[in-house]
This record gives C-alpha cells, structure tokens and sequence, in this order.
C-alpha cells in the first residue's frame, strides 16, 4: 500500500487536470463543433495530452536537478514558495496564455497545450509527491553505478509523466465527447449553468499543495 499510494495520486492529479476546462477539453470540443466531426475532438485531444506531458515532464525534470544539487530543506521551501505565489497570483489574477486560434495544427495545440499547463502550474501539483517518495525517481542511488541508477530514475519519471497524463486525457476525452455528443439537444448551457469556478479551485489547489510540499 505504501508503495501504490503516490500512484494512485499521480492519477487521481491527472484525473482532477482533465476535468479543468483551461487544460483542452473545452478547446477540443470548439474545434469538433466548427468542424462538425468528432473525429476532430478526438484529433485534438492527443496532441494536447502530449503539451500537457511535456509541461509535467519539465517540471520533474527541474525538481530533480535541483534535487540532487541542492538539500532536501532547500528545494522544499524554494518549491512551496513557488507554488503559493503562483496560487496567490491566480486568486486575484485568473489569466490564460493567449495566442491559438481556431485553426489550428497538431504542431499549435501541442504548443499550446504546454504553455496553458506550465502557466498554470500543473506540474507543479505533482510535487508534494515527487518530494515526499523518493522511491518515484527524485534521487539518485549511491549504492548503484551511476549509468544504472539515471536509467532507472529515467524510467520511473517517464512512467509517472505517462500514468498522469493517461488518466488527464482519459477524463477530458470523455467529458469533450458527451458534450460534442449533447450540443444539438441543449448546447453549452448545461457548462454555463453548472460548470465550477475552476480558476479558483486551482488556485486552493496550489495553496494546498504548497503546504503538502513543507508538510509530506
């Protein structure tokens, strides 16, 4: 249990960033109604997921080169200091990257995809587990040569980027199709009517995550 428990929240992250309109769905399901094809939602939303994997994957790949320049007391507080001021900024400022259009390439939306998610700090939620399981890859074995030891914590920061994103792209395909699936019988409404304030779910998301970073 100790062991599939950051697993399972790697997924249960990607299953919460899937759910946010900010991070493609809603883009996705615009470009299948211009289109009138599902096979455009369907189209869009892979190259997305990957945007938003590269976002998730750069942002590891900095917390473990920190981690092993730098004490674990540094990077915790370096971290949770970013992340609060980024959750602070979005309570009072909810902006988004501005610059695609409605036609759009793979090439755009995987660009796109990666901004929206750096802007606002999805990888940056992951860290509370990076750092508090190091068993996830943020560290490098001395009992292991060297080669060994970076191609295994290679491996596992791959598999981490790729459970999270699964589970992202699992939720925001399915939530783009039913809504492509009952634009003709209600149209948007039922989003303007019920739909959360994300911006400011994030926003507590980060703050919590913050404090998880100094608390784990």
């Amino acid at each position: 249990m100790s062991q599939s428990w950051p697993w399972a929240i790697l997924l249960l992250l990607g299953a919460y960033h899937g759910l946010n309109p900010a991070m493609g769905w809603l883009f996705a399901l615009a470009l299948g109604l211009q289109q009138r094809r599902r096979s455009a939602v369907v189209g869009a939303l892979f190259p997305i997921a990957l945007g938003h994997a590269l976002a998730i994957a750069a942002a590891i790949l900095v917390l473990d080169f920190a981690r092993n320049v730098l004490s674990l007391a540094v990077v915790k507080w370096a971290v949770a200091a970013i992340i609060a001021a980024m959750g602070v900024s979005r309570l009072f400022r909810a902006s988004h990257p501005r610059g695609a259009g409605m036609r759009v390439g793979g090439r755009e939306l995987i660009g796109w995809s990666f901004l929206m998610a750096s802007a606002h700090g999805a990888g940056l939620m992951l860290m509370p587990v990076l750092l508090a399981r190091p068993s996830l890859g943020m560290h490098h074995s001395m009992s292991l040569p060297m080669e060994g030891s970076m191609s295994s914590n290679l491996r596992v920061l791959l598999l981490a980027t790729l459970a999270h994103t699964t589970a992202m792209l699992v939720v925001s395909g399915i939530l783009a199709i039913v809504f492509f699936e009952l634009y003709d019988k209600v149209g948007l409404r039922i989003l303007r009517r019920t739909w959360l304030n994300f911006d400011f779910l994030w926003a507590v998301a980060l703050l919590i995550a913050a404090l998880a970073v100094l608390f784990l």
